[in-house]
């Protein structure tokens, strides 16, 4: 039985912290300011000096795989600038603790820091000359890193970029047009990007990777054809498009199809097609947290598949929810490990998973956070049927921020931790680790390869 990854993700800028040290230019997240809900970006949970004690608490949980972001903006100037071998020296370090530890690196090349000047003068990637930046700052990450690490992913939920919610914050467009052309414009770009890399790294190394989803699972309100139908394309057009794409070097005929008949306009080169071509994936892998339901009721013909969720997704009433009405589906969990290993034979990775509670040290007692270790046992156990009784080839699984980070939008309050970290918002008090009771639970799951759920 070939080794079976157990692990942590994280992104570089709710991480590191060290945001203008050592020669780093600044991401559109460096000028971001806190306000009473958000902190701001600047130092996170100070990886940058003391990533150390983490990587202690992983090995102490028995991890054996940390998948951790680069940060472009520390390693290019301005993002197509000069090198800043100040920055790489940071990441050799990072990598070389986790080898010693026997915890096996995981690279992600971007988690939506698009450097700033690329943002302002060229509105990310919707501009190619970003995607050819990117491309020579992703291979400079290879030539340095490959041979120390063998599993490599370059964007961190690439189908984000197909989503008008996301797609233009995340692809740094600050000032596009933000229309369905910018849209399936930044979609291309991007698959260029990952495809080429993908291309170099299979042609200069013996390391593997794969592209990776945020898996839009999503069900259909009722047994009416329509909702059954829109869903299966948000399926096609968010999903599918680009699993086809990793898988098999095409995009998905159903969304070109599209393309042409409403007049998208997209610019996609010969070249560019022919790399895509070329592409092939050693694994797929999502991040998955909750599932979705999708009504036809308010959707019109004119509206893109792209954008059927901003007017039809409800919710499910047989599901709980967090406190950010993220509905809490494991069975969802094992339908997409299922029906992603059914359709494309490549081995699958869950590289995220885990629930975000609002939660308060006292200073002395242990963080009682049963339904952490509820939430990550029902979706244990649900990748562990996927695996028994559904045939399906899973590598690993990732929890995310399993040291209190900031979320997404910034916010210390929302914590996906096994380990609490002593910040809020404001106030970055002494930034104390402290193990949480789940803590004491994952350790038993690691160390037991699973068998240990209760």
């Amino acid at each position: 039985m070939s080794k079976f990854y157990w692990g942590n993700s994280t992104s570089s800028m709710q991480t590191e912290g060290g945001w203008n040290e050592d020669g780093k230019s600044l991401s559109v997240y460096d000028i971001r300011k806190g306000d009473s809900t958000h902190s701001d970006w600047h130092f996170a949970n100070d990886n940058y000096h003391n990533f150390i004690e983490d990587l202690d608490y992983m090995q102490d949980l028995g991890m054996n795989m940390y998948r951790f972001q680069i940060s472009w903006s520390r390693l290019v100037t301005d993002g197509d600038g000069n090198f800043n071998e100040l920055g790489f020296q940071y990441y050799d370090k990072l990598i070389a603790a986790l080898l010693e530890r026997n915890i096996e690196p995981m690279i992600c090349l971007y988690h939506f820091d698009m450097p700033l000047k690329l943002a302002q003068k060229y509105n990310g990637f919707s501009n190619k000359q970003v995607a050819d930046a990117f491309i020579r700052y992703g291979k400079a990450v290879i030539d340095r890193y490959a041979d120390k690490v063998h599993y490599w992913i370059t964007f961190n939920e690439q189908n984000l970029y197909s989503q008008p919610s996301t797609a233009f914050r995340i692809a740094g467009s600050l000032n596009g047009k933000h229309d369905i052309h910018e849209l399936y414009q930044i979609t291309h770009n991007v698959m260029y990007c990952h495809a080429t890399l993908s291309n170099y790294l299979h042609a200069t190394t013996s390391s593997k990777i794969g592209g990776m989803l945020a898996y839009s699972q999503v069900y259909p309100a009722t047994s009416n054809p329509k909702d059954s139908f829109l869903s299966h394309q948000w399926d096609e057009f968010i999903n599918q498009n680009l699993l086809e794409a990793f898988a098999n070097g095409h995009y998905s005929s159903t969304v070109l199809g599209y393309i042409k008949a409403h007049n998208i306009d997209v610019e996609m080169t010969q070249n560019e097609l022919a790399e895509i071509s070329k592409m092939s994936s050693d694994f797929l892998s999502f991040s998955y947290y909750s599932s979705t339901v999708l009504s036809s009721e308010k959707i019109t013909t004119d509206i893109a598949p792209n954008y059927y969720l901003d007017y039809g997704a409800i919710k499910n009433p047989y599901l709980k929810e967090t406190e950010w009405h993220w509905q809490i589906d494991p069975l969802g969990f094992r339908d997409v490990l299922t029906k992603m290993y059914e359709r494309y034979h490549l081995p699958v990775f869950p590289i995220e998973n885990g629930i975000g509670v609002r939660e308060k040290w006292d200073g002395t007692n242990e963080i009682q956070d049963d339904y952490r270790i509820e939430y990550h046992r029902e979706h244990i156990k649900a990748m562990q049927a996927a695996i028994s009784i559904d045939a399906v080839d899973v590598i690993g699984y990732l929890g995310w921020g399993l040291i209190d980070i900031l979320s997404s939008q910034g916010d210390m309050e929302k914590r996906y931790g096994v380990v609490y970290v002593n910040r809020d918002n404001q106030d970055l008090k002494d930034m104390q680790r402290v193990p949480k009771k789940s803590y004491h639970w994952l350790k038993q799951v690691i160390l037991s390869n699973g068998e240990k759920l209760r």
